[in-house]
């Protein structure tokens, strides 16, 4: 609960006044009261400061600013103006719905009360004029007829706003400073002269734009002049090529139409030629055919005989194949007696062979002991053969499940790898954002994975806390408390607090190693901070009172609960919670190090399991050996027993075969026999046929005579047949010449028809004439002057457009010439108008600015006296002059303050750099101060600016401000401080606002002091007796 209690200096009422005629000390505009409810610090509170200077004096933070922004918002400012906050619902006191702040300024002939009720909620304000519902625009039209501008640094000085006073450039001083002590029309006529002196810009660069596209177009016409010129003389040379153009179509048709008449000539004479060669050749032509057909008879007979011939040939040919059979026939016998002969003595052969078989077979099996018995030693090699397969089939069991486990260890394997994989991404992503937002933290953590045996314990990932190495990095580490907190017990189990909507601690929210937790549990006590719910959140202020939490969080806000040393009541502070940045992702340590502990037992068992494999594959081999060499054993044994049986056949078989070969003998004597019988019948037929093929010879070449014969007759008549076609083949030539010729003539007599239909189509297009009109007279007599040939006219027409071409370039008409000529007229009317209202420009410029500047300089040479006596009454200098770079820049000019405080040093300008903290308080204060007798806005408010200054400087200002405040021709003045020195002096006509702030605080309709003075007179007065 907060409260202001009010002593005024030299007595007076401080009753609320609604008329004029009860506080005539206040200037119009002044602040008569300020009320506030729930509102920043207060619950409800009245403040009725005096006409002249009030001082608001209080500890900080017992909410002395909060008037400041009571008057602010009051007279319709902006949050921004107070630099506190961006919205006005921050405004309303913590746990509110509503705040009310009411203003009441002074005005004849009633007072004017102006009410903002404030919505916490959606940040919106309704407005009272005079109890009287209004608008935001109505209150501003208020305020600013008032002379009341919260906005102008020069008026309203707020605590945050107290730097800004030093950055304002030299322009924004002077604005603010015309707005706060000038009159009304000093402002107004430096917006203007701006205004003008940028229209008389525009107009200037718009003239000089405009004069010089003048002096372009009367540079153009001037050329056009002669152009004109040109041009019709170019005309007349187009009008002959035009005429020129129009006669040579006509001298060409009338060449083309004679020589259509010469062709026809020649081609009725070639037409002649070629009828009398026609009839010269006919008696050529029956010869020709009498000596073809003659000669196709001879080719017929010779035909005749050439297949009687033929015919005797092949029957001659007969004969010889008869005769070449025979000696085959002949050959065949011959062969076959050699046959038989060879088959008998391979026969004997054989014979012989196979007795000496049976004879060796003989031997053999007489020399063969009597079989032996082999069974027993077969037996055995079976039973051994059989406890090798038990022992081959133990063995490939145990084969197959091992490889069936190694298999089912491999899919583990791959499975664990799988999900190592899927956590190392996880890691690399944490990585990969830990070296984009911090680079020298991620090359740290490089470097200790590297260097991890250097550390004689355990270092946790990442590092935080300065450590340097030669790298030169620059990172963050920290160590673990000697004794581990990271199993440490909360102040209270957490299900007392599930009433308040608690659900966990924010220790059991997260995961960590052991000596990150304890490091965390030790410095920010993660064990003990309670995480709760909405339901939290909406009884956020019985949470505060009765569970002392210091720290706690919901699901959007976090909260820390401090305790004022001012009035031991309890502060909350909550912030908004950011969203998640590096732990979006999280690894789960112990299951990674559970999984590369399981990766390295199953390599463990892959490894044993090789070994026995490979164990088992070498005794599988070895019995697989041993099998073989029992199998072959075996197979010898069969075969020794069978030898005997098989010999004993064999020599079985080999008699049958003797006794077939026996038989199979062959008589080779009467064989020869037969084949002499059979030759001699056959040479008795080639007798036969070779006296018959000798009568077919002489037959054949009688005919052969007789084919010559006609072969002679058929080349005389061949020959007479070619010189007879070669005498027609010549005069062939000459007519299919003559045709050829008269083809031609016709051809290009039909062509040059033709073309004499074209060249009259076109000759009558260019004189524009229709088909059956005759040339115009006035064609035939413009035809008359010109050339007759067309060689003549090519030449005239080549002179006359070789010299219109020397007239290139010409792109004027006359239409566009007197085009020009009146855009020329007209530009000189529009830059002439232009140039008059540039000269009522520079007039309007000029008698403005002589009602500006005068009163400018004159008010700025009143601050100037001012400002400066302020500094030499501190043993300093400061001087406040007119910044001017170019007198016509009226958007440039500004206020420049100078000063120096210290001897030894030259003015320097007040800037934001150049002087100390304390300086610029001075200098600023000493400003406004200079500026409060020339003040025309209703009061000055100034927050904490005493805060920088030293003792001495200090004491200075504040007598200053009471000597120059308390005038009567000054205005109202808020003068607030947290302190004051001891021993200053005081003005009756100062009024001291005391803030007040704790639990023991009357409400301010309660307050009363002259019952306060009473009863502290009576009880002095008591402590005398």
């Amino acid at each position: 609960m907060a409260g202001v209690s009010e002593r005024k200096w030299g007595g007076g009422s401080k009753q609320p006044v609604r008329s004029s005629k009860v506080r005539p000390s206040f200037v119009e505009g002044s602040i008569v009261r300020i009320y506030m409810e729930n509102f920043l610090t207060y619950d409800v509170c009245e403040v009725r400061p005096g006409p002249n200077l009030n001082m608001i004096i209080g500890a900080n933070g017992t909410g002395k600013s909060s008037i400041v922004c009571a008057i602010c918002l009051g007279l319709a400012g902006k949050p921004s103006f107070i630099g506190r906050a961006d919205k006005v619902g921050l405004f309303v006191k913590q746990g509110c719905l509503k705040g009310v702040v009411e203003v009441e300024l002074y005005k004849m002939p009633d007072n004017i009360i102006i009410t903002r009720e404030i919505q916490a909620v959606n940040n919106t304000s309704t407005w009272f004029i005079d109890k009287k519902s209004a608008t935001l625009k109505a209150v501003e039209e208020q305020i600013a007829a008032l002379n009341i501008q919260v906005d102008n640094l020069c008026q309203f000085l707020p605590q945050d706003k107290v730097g800004e006073f030093a950055r304002l450039s030299k322009i924004e001083l002077l604005e603010a400073t015309e707005k706060s002590i000038g009159p009304p029309e000093m402002y107004q006529f430096h917006c203007e002269l701006k205004n003008f002196r940028e229209k008389e810009r525009e107009l200037e660069n718009l003239c000089r734009d405009k004069t010089q596209s003048l002096e372009k177009m009367i540079q153009r016409t001037e050329r056009y002049k002669q152009d004109i010129e040109k041009f019709h003389e170019h005309k007349r040379h187009l009008d002959l090529i035009e005429m020129l153009e129009r006669k040579r179509p006509w001298v060409e048709y009338e060449s083309v139409r004679q020589q259509h008449e010469e062709v026809k000539k020649s081609r009725d004479q070639a037409k002649e030629e070629l009828k009398n060669l026609k009839e010269m050749q006919t008696p050529v032509t029956k010869k020709i055919q009498e000596t073809e057909e003659y000669f196709k008879s001879l080719n017929m007979k010779i035909r005749h005989k050439a297949d009687e011939i033929k015919d005797i040939s092949q029957k001659c040919k007969q004969k010889q194949d008869a005769l070449e059979m025979k000696d085959k026939q002949i050959e065949e016998i011959n062969q076959a007696l050699r046959m038989k002969k060879d088959e008998e003595m391979d026969r004997q052969r054989k014979i012989h062979n196979t007795h000496k078989m049976i004879k060796d077979w003989k031997k053999e099996l007489n020399a063969m002991a009597v079989c032996e018995n082999l069974q027993p030693q077969t037996d055995a090699i079976n039973d051994e053969l059989k406890k090798l397969q038990d022992k081959r089939a133990n063995i490939h069991s145990g084969i197959s499940d091992l490889t069936a486990g190694k298999m089912n260890e491999e899919r583990e394997k791959k499975r664990i790898t799988d999900r190592l994989e899927q956590l190392n991404n996880i890691m690399n992503m944490k990585e990969e954002n830990l070296k984009a937002r911090f680079g020298d933290t991620h090359s740290a953590l490089m470097w200790l994975r590297k260097n991890k045996d250097k550390f004689k314990k355990e270092v946790c990932e990442p590092i935080m806390l300065e450590m340097r190495d030669h790298q030169k990095l620059r990172v963050n580490a920290v160590c673990t408390p000697a004794e581990s907190c990271a199993k440490s017990l909360p102040s209270r189990p957490i299900e007392e607090l599930h009433q308040y909507g608690f659900f966990s601690y924010l220790r059991e929210l997260f995961d960590a190693p052991h000596l990150v937790m304890s490091y965390l549990c030790s410095q920010y006590h993660v064990h003990d901070v309670p995480v709760g719910t909405e339901k939290t959140r909406n009884m956020i202020e019985r949470v505060i009172q009765e569970t002392k939490l210091k720290q706690m969080y919901t699901a959007e806000e976090k909260y820390v609960i401090k305790v004022s040393a001012y009035t031991n009541l309890t502060l909350s502070i909550n912030t908004s919670l950011r969203e998640a940045q590096f732990l979006t992702s999280s690894v789960d340590i112990d299951e990674r190090r559970r999984l590369e502990n399981q990766q390295q037992d199953i390599n463990n068992k892959l490894k044993s399991l090789d070994m026995h494999l490979s164990t088992l594959s070498e005794r599988q081999k070895h019995l697989e050996h041993r099998d073989n060499e029992l199998r072959q054993q075996k197979k010898e044994l069969l075969e020794r027993g069978n030898r005997r049986t098989q010999l004993q056949s064999k020599i079985d078989m080999k008699y049958d075969s003797l006794r077939q070969l026996e038989q199979d003998a062959i008589d080779l004597e009467k064989e020869s026999q037969q084949a002499d019988a059979k030759i001699r019948e056959i040479n008795t037929q080639k007798a036969k046929l070779v006296t018959e093929l000798t009568h077919l010879i002489k037959n054949c070449i009688s005919v052969n005579i007789l084919k010559v014969d006609l072969v002679l007759q058929s080349a005389t008549e061949a020959a007479e047949k070619n010189r007879l076609e070669s005498d027609y083949k010549e005069a062939s030539i000459q007519l299919r010449a003559a045709e050829e010729k008269f083809n031609e003539l016709d051809d290009r007599k039909q062509v040059l028809a033709e073309k004499c239909k074209e060249l009259l189509k076109k000759a009558r297009h260019v004189c524009k004439m229709s088909l059956d009109q005759q040339l115009p007279m006035e064609f035939q007599t413009a035809f008359q002057s010109l050339p007759s040939t067309l060689e003549e006219i090519d030449a005239f027409l080549y002179e006359e457009k070789t010299r219109a071409s020397c007239f290139t370039g010409l792109n004027v008409s006359v239409e566009e010439y007197n085009k020009q000529t009146q855009e020329i007229q007209q530009l000189k009317e529009y830059l002439e108008e232009k140039k008059n209202e540039l000269n009522d420009y520079k007039q309007k410029i000029s008698q403005v600015k002589e009602r500006w500047l005068n009163p400018l300089k004159k008010l700025i040479g009143q601050i100037n006296v001012k400002f400066s006596n302020f500094f030499s009454s501190m043993q300093c200098v400061g001087e406040v002059d007119l910044h001017v770079e170019n007198e016509e820049e009226y958007d440039k000019y500004g206020i420049r303050i100078r000063v120096k405080f210290h001897s030894g040093t030259e003015l320097h300008e007040l800037n934001p750099y150049h002087q100390s903290g304390g300086e610029k308080s001075v200098s600023t204060m000493l400003y406004l101060m200079a500026l409060q007798e020339l003040n025309r806005c209703p009061f000055r408010v100034v927050d904490e600016i005493n805060q920088g200054m030293d003792p001495v400087n200090e004491r200075r200002v504040f007598e200053m401000v009471v000597k120059t405040v308390s005038k009567e021709s000054t205005s109202q003045y808020f003068f607030i401080t947290p302190k004051l020195l001891q021993n200053l002096t005081y003005s009756d006509k100062m009024t001291v606002l005391f803030v007040y702030n704790g639990p023991f605080m009357l409400e301010s309709n309660k307050w009363d002091l002259k019952s306060f003075c009473r009863r502290r007179r009576r009880l002095g007065r008591m402590d005398e007796q």
